[in-house]
């Protein structure tokens, strides 16, 4: 049977569905371009999210280091204030306690008796100690007196001790601005001997102020070692 042409109703059928087929398929591919687009839209605000989130962690972990570094470092700013704070003190006390034997070495130079009584031992242990025949004695000018006085029963004390004898001669040449004392130089000069009281209470303060610390203040913690 041969085919006839289609009449124009048939024809516009036959249009409405290819309309509808390509409809059907344009709605379909723009189904598919959203869906990949929300797709596509959802990982690339995730992974903006995401990086933006890794920032502000990083912003404030470097927020909470610079914080914590600053604390310790105040915290150390005031230790080390508190520790020069109770050094400063601690010092201060000790020089109260040096001033206070400072004190005591001055009234023992003026209470006659018992100085000449110090003057005459200290010029022994000096004459043992030099072992020399001749012997000059340094003193303050104002206690020239009371020197010769101790030098006399030092030399006594000297000879009953060693069987020898000292010609010592005494010169007021000593600063009157000094606690008292005296100096022994050898015939030869060659040694001194500083006897006065200002160098024995130097002396004492530097060989007696580690156990001052310790009576006073306590042990040293950082202390390693001990002699």
């Amino acid at each position: 049977m041969a085919s006839r042409p289609l009449n124009d109703d048939e024809v516009l059928s036959e249009m409405n569905k290819m309309v509808a087929f390509i409809k059907q398929e344009a709605l379909e591919k723009a189904r598919e371009i959203k869906v990949k687009a929300d797709e596509e839209f959802a990982i690339e605000k995730a992974k903006l999210v995401k990086q933006e989130q890794q920032a502000i962690d990083a912003q404030y972990e470097k927020k909470r280091k610079g914080a914590e570094v600053a604390q310790k470092i105040a915290q150390s700013t005031l230790t080390n204030k508190s520790r020069l704070k109770l050094l400063q003190q601690r010092e201060e006390h000790l020089q109260d306690l040096f001033s206070t034997a400072r004190e005591s070495i001055d009234a023992l130079a003026k209470d006659e008796g018992r100085y000449v009584q110090f003057l005459e031992g200290v010029i022994v242990q000096g004459f043992l100690s030099l072992l020399e025949p001749d012997v000059t004695v340094h003193a303050r000018e104002k206690d020239v007196d009371k020197v010769q006085r101790a030098v006399e029963g030092a030399a006594r004390q000297y000879n009953e001790i060693s069987g020898l004898t000292v010609n010592a001669t005494v010169q007021g040449t000593l600063s009157n601005d000094i606690a008292g004392g005296v100096k022994l130089v050898s015939g030869t000069e060659r040694i001194t001997l500083d006897n006065t009281l200002d160098e024995r209470l130097r002396l004492l303060e530097d060989r007696m102020l580690p156990e001052i610390r310790a009576d006073l203040f306590g042990p040293n913690p950082n202390r390693k070692f001990y002699t």
